[in-house]
């Protein structure tokens, strides 16, 4: 379906500022990542559309915009102003490719059984630990190799850890066990940033399920489908929506919207052009962290 489709993005607006958006559009005209590309490249196999929101080493808190038609990636926003990311020493940013599989969601209102905390009302992170450096609004196929039980501000937070398909290392990566055996310090890497990347916010240290270890590939499947079904009984009604635009042209759920209608608000909508402003200084600061044990 998805090569079908022969998706591609359409950007809008001045980078670095509050009003840019990422669509994305295939042969037939836009479409919402979110809710039109599907979950699944190979069922059979299990390999996953994932839409990447933030290529590695990147800082700008891009994320798919779930409020608006046809769900474009745009920056969030704090304070007014487009966020990024802290350095959290050692790290630079965002230590993998970050996004999300689409036809996710995980439901606000529902208890997840493994966690006690409801859903955050977003759909599945993706953290994509291959090689090379993904670009914003890549639709790439990964492997799923396990899972991280992230809690964020007393909600669910999955985090799903996988790779490109296309890595040099893909054949070799099967399962989480995989990863500390190919790649060394990089699961302990992943949690220390997930505690920790908040700090300089003036947050707390982010809860990890589980004494922050992963689960493997078999428990996050079974998340994924869980999520999945979520995302079905939105489209379907059968759900409240949250305040979620479920605006969609492929799939013929109660969300159907015609393309032409996509076509025309997108289109109508004005964007301002011009030069990109430069990123503040700031986002470049390191923040060195103390932990309580180190204390």
């Amino acid at each position: 379906m998805l090569s079908k489709l022969q998706v591609k993005t359409v950007e809008k607006g001045i980078p670095n500022t509050a009003e840019y958006r990422m669509y994305f559009k295939s042969n037939q005209g836009y479409i919402s990542p979110m809710h039109d590309i599907p979950l699944y490249s190979n069922f059979y196999t299990k390999v996953c559309n994932m839409i990447v929101e933030i290529p590695r080493w990147t800082n700008a808190k891009m994320e798919i915009n779930l409020r608006e038609p046809m769900n474009p990636i745009k920056q969030d926003i704090k304070n007014g102003l487009v966020r990024n990311v802290a350095n959290v020493f050692p790290h630079h940013g965002y230590i993998w490719n970050y996004g999300a599989f689409p036809e996710t969601w995980e439901n606000p209102d529902v208890v997840d059984p493994l966690t006690g905390h409801k859903g955050d009302g977003d759909p599945l992170d993706v953290l994509e630990i291959g090689e090379r450096i993904a670009k914003r609004g890549e639709i790439i196929q990964v492997k799923v190799l396990g899972i991280i039980g992230m809690i964020d501000e007393g909600q669910t937070d999955w985090k799903v850890i996988a790779i490109n398909v296309h890595d040099p290392n893909a054949d070799k990566l099967n399962d989480i066990g995989d990863v500390e055996k190919y790649f060394p310090g990089y699961l302990n890497a992943t949690n220390e940033w997930l505690k920790h990347y908040k700090i300089p916010e003036g947050k707390g240290i982010n809860t990890l399920e589980f004494n922050g270890e992963a689960q493997n590939k078999e428990f996050a499947l079974k998340v994924i489908d869980a999520t999945h079904q979520h995302w079905i009984k939105l489209m379907m009604g059968d759900v409240k929506p949250f305040g979620l635009s479920i605006r969609n042209t492929v799939i013929g759920a109660k969300g159907l919207w015609p393309f032409q209608m996509a076509e025309r608000e997108i289109n109508n909508r004005e964007f301002k052009t011009g030069t990109e402003p430069p990123i503040d200084i700031a986002v470049e600061k390191s923040h060195f962290i103390t932990t309580p044990q180190q204390e």
